[in-house]
């Protein structure tokens, strides 16, 4: 460095390369944000499937979700409609079983079970396996009340017991 003070033209040199410097530096930062994406194509963990009222007892599919939500009562519980195995929808068959309430056996309750289209498994009305290929049980989905609407949510990145339930007012 020189003893001397800083003339106009060395000034004005340095304050030239810091700008460049600073310009290149940005054009860098900004070619390493462009690898970065701005948004995420994977579906929302956590969905809104509707007021608990809008189910019946028994099961209700929905089909743009994979998602069976069971009703029984007050009691509300998600369970997934994808099989295992490999993937395949499963549908839900209605099942007559004996009534375990009557000491006779004479009286039959209607359950349900699932079963896979593609490779044979079988599942009860909890997702437990029973039969086939599958390697797992079905997975539980947590369920919510949203405070908002009071509509059920489900998250479907959330997966509980097979036992748990929600239980509406």
């Amino acid at each position: 460095m020189a003893d001397g003070p800083i003339t106009r033209r060395v000034l004005l040199a340095r304050l030239g390369a810091a700008a460049g410097v600073a310009g290149v530096g940005a054009q860098a930062a900004i070619v390493v944000r462009s690898f970065v994406p701005n948004v995420s194509y994977d579906p929302p963990s956590t969905v809104k499937v509707g007021l608990p009222e809008s189910f019946a007892d028994g099961l209700t599919f929905l089909a743009e979700r994979r998602v069976f939500i069971a009703r029984d009562g007050r009691s509300f519980r998600a369970l997934s409609a994808a099989c295992t195995h490999l993937g395949c929808t499963v549908r839900a068959e209605a099942v007559e079983r004996p009534d375990a309430s009557d000491p006779s056996g004479r009286r039959q309750a209607q359950v349900y079970e699932f079963s896979c289209p593609c490779h044979g498994s079988r599942y009860a009305a909890d997702g437990s396996n029973l039969s086939g290929p599958a390697p797992r049980p079905l997975p539980a989905y947590r369920l919510t009340l949203s405070p908002d609407d009071g509509q059920l949510v489900a998250d479907l990145g959330d997966e509980v017991a097979r036992s748990a339930a929600l239980t509406v007012p």
